[in-house]
């Protein structure tokens, strides 16, 4: 478990180091629209692996709210587009609505800031380094990213 754990952050630093180092060139990439009034274009560059088809990338759109002892959602649907003329996909997450609350008690009343995802549709993607994650969001909402990698042991149905 602790290997999974350090393999989670050491991935997740060499992306965040990735997406620096290519920051200013996703206009060499493709003409990609600029953000409409209201929204944010975010992008994110995925290193390179070996084997890709065993990775996934999870965007985690969401805001830090205000939040007490109960969880707190956000709902939406993450839609892919094609970049016409280019075949190139981004995503836009049109609308967000919420939060949405568990209804429990809280003693304390105790308020504290707390990322709160949007929870929805079309959020685990395709791992492919060779193009841009490009995602138009609210203005308000920030896009976080997980890397998933598929495990080395494969189990075996058993026919009954």
């Amino acid at each position: 478990m602790g290997s999974l754990r350090v393999y989670a952050t050491t991935g997740l630093l060499i992306a965040s180091l990735s997406t620096l180092v290519h920051a200013a060139k996703l206009e060499d990439t493709a003409p990609y629209p600029k953000a409409e009034a209201g929204f944010s274009r975010q992008v994110i560059y995925l290193p390179q692996q070996s084997e890709e088809e065993n990775f996934k990338v999870e965007l985690i759109a969401g805001k830090t709210l205000e939040v007490d002892c109960n969880r707190q959602r956000l709902g939406g649907v993450l839609d892919e587009k094609n970049l016409e003329g280019w075949g190139y996909p981004f995503y836009r997450l049109e609308k967000v609505i919420g939060p949405m609350s568990t209804m429990m008690a809280c003693p304390d009343g105790k308020k504290t800031r707390k990322f709160v995802p949007v929870v929805g549709d079309g959020f685990l993607l395709r791992y492919n380094s060779k193009l841009p994650l490009v995602i138009y969001a609210p203005q308000d909402i920030e896009v976080r990213y997980r890397i998933w990698s598929a495990s080395d042991k494969v189990g075996t149905a058993i026919q009954e």
